[in-house]
């Protein structure tokens, strides 16, 4: 069988791309190669929306390059173009075999064909359902739509992925299916901007088993939910802009902890900044007041909802002022999971033309005084949890105890919770397996816990 070697970058968005590449792959039958020396080509998927990513992704396929020889790119890092029009990655890379862009499974299977013939006899009875996954078998990424219609100023995904593409809801629902029936056990809903969803193509209806539904969120969620109930599974939202419309989404959560499985009480909502003016330079919708308004809203509708947020501290025009009302704003708001960046300019961004550009010293200065606020919160917010019984699915299980997940907590971005080994034999349990647990203690951002 001929072997390709594959290095997944980026966002769970990029990964499900990977998945999608990997399993057709699978399907003519090549074979996926654990390291470079067994490939006899190697595929990076790349990011491009930071520097950092940038640089990740450059070394990457340096790497690649340097251990295999035959490379091909695809991703976002693949559709950035220098100031004078050169492609980057061939730029600084000109040996790679061809580079393409993200969400571009056909031109990648396209680029391997040529340069590496598709075996003759495809296995395509040995290659699961569901394609090939990148995760833990117990939980899966559903993307449900691509691209982006928002301009924010410091983004240029709309550039690298295009305006919002909406995937029909039969669609999504029977990827959901299957992913279920496979043994996933929490399904983690995943776009450039969710809320948006079916905007694109005004809310089409569509058909799932038999019935009219809208292409919109809400019937989305509402299927989604019915589906995870009949697996005993959970769905978790991710990219949740704070429109309107996401009001009716959250009391469909508000049964969560009768049943112990469905919609997650968990909002996933890139906020970036709470000052208004800092808000309309980054071409960002609402402001903090509205949001504040809109989060009291939900918690009044479902208490236990837990929030997860992003945001810029340094963005270019930001006065102390401002900054300090974002402070405020973290304090009043109290989100359960914070994360911050400081300002970064990314080529192409029209944020990069605006005046008042601070010195990275202060962008850095004001991320570090950000967090310190926004981890106090978190830690208060975890203390009243102990003493709580909780229901968390098990991600990894040892000799030493266990790595598990609560409904509070998505995986990699948010802690976890250590529990202590059983000390009975009936109260075992293993990864990818739901069990009780009594949270004990606070450790940093993490949790520590007893088999209940």
């Amino acid at each position: 069988m001929s072997k390709v070697g594959f290095v997944s970058l980026g966002c769970p968005k990029a990964l499900v791309d990977s998945e999608s590449i990997l399993t057709r792959l699978s399907a003519e039958g090549y074979e996926i190669a654990k390291n470079y020396e067994d490939a006899e080509l190697v595929i990076v998927n790349t990011c491009g929306f930071i520097d950092s990513a940038v640089k990740e992704s450059l070394d990457a396929i340096g790497e690649a390059l340097s251990e295999n020889g035959k490379v091909i790119v695809t991703g976002c890092l693949g559709a950035k173009s220098e100031l004078d029009g050169e492609n980057l990655v061939l730029k600084h890379h000109p040996k790679v075999l061809a580079v393409t862009g993200p969400h571009a499974t056909n031109e990648v299977l396209d680029a391997v064909h040529i340069n590496l013939p598709k075996p003759h006899d495809p296995f395509v009875d040995l290659v699961p359902p569901i394609g090939i996954k990148l995760t833990p078998k117990h939980y899966a990424y559903l993307k449900i739509s691509e691209g982006c219609n928002h301009s924010c100023s410091f983004c240029i995904i709309p550039q690298m992925r295009g305006g919002l593409v909406s995937r029909p809801i039969d669609d999504v629902l029977k990827e959901a299916e299957k992913l279920f029936q496979s043994g996933v056990k929490e399904l983690l809903v995943v776009s450039q901007d969710t809320s948006a969803y079916g905007v694109d193509i005004q809310y089409r209806t569509g058909f799932w088993n038999g019935r009219p539904l809208k292409t919109r969120l809400f019937e989305l969620a509402s299927e989604l939910k019915v589906l995870a109930r009949q697996y005993d599974a959970w769905v978790r939202l991710h990219y949740v802009y704070p429109y309107p419309s996401v009001d009716e989404i959250v009391p469909l959560m508000s049964d969560f902890f009768e049943y112990g499985n469905g919609l997650l009480p968990y909002l996933d909502i890139p906020l970036q900044h709470a000052h208004p003016d800092t808000l309309k330079r980054m071409k960002r919708p609402a402001g903090g007041e509205k949001a504040l308004q809109r989060i009291e809203k939900w918690r009044a509708s479902c208490p236990e909802l837990v929030i997860r947020s992003t945001f810029i501290a340094g963005f270019p025009g930001e006065t102390e002022e401002e900054f300090n009302y974002l402070l405020e704003f973290i304090q009043t708001a109290q989100l359960d999971r914070v994360g911050c960046f400081a300002y970064s300019p990314v080529e192409g961004a029209t944020a990069n033309q605006l005046d008042g550009a601070l010195e990275q010293a202060i962008r850095e200065d004001r991320q570090q005084r950000f967090m310190a606020v926004a981890e106090r919160v978190s830690v208060d917010k975890l203390q009243q949890r102990v003493g709580q019984k909780t229901r968390v699915l098990v991600d990894s299980q040892n000799a030493q105890g266990g790595v598990a997940r609560s409904y509070a907590d998505a995986p990699e971005i948010d802690g976890v919770i250590f529990v202590a080994p059983a000390q009975k034999i009936s109260k075992k349990f293993r990864a990818g397996e739901f069990t009780k647990v009594v949270i004990s203690d606070v450790s940093g951002h993490d949790l520590l816990a007893n088999v209940s």
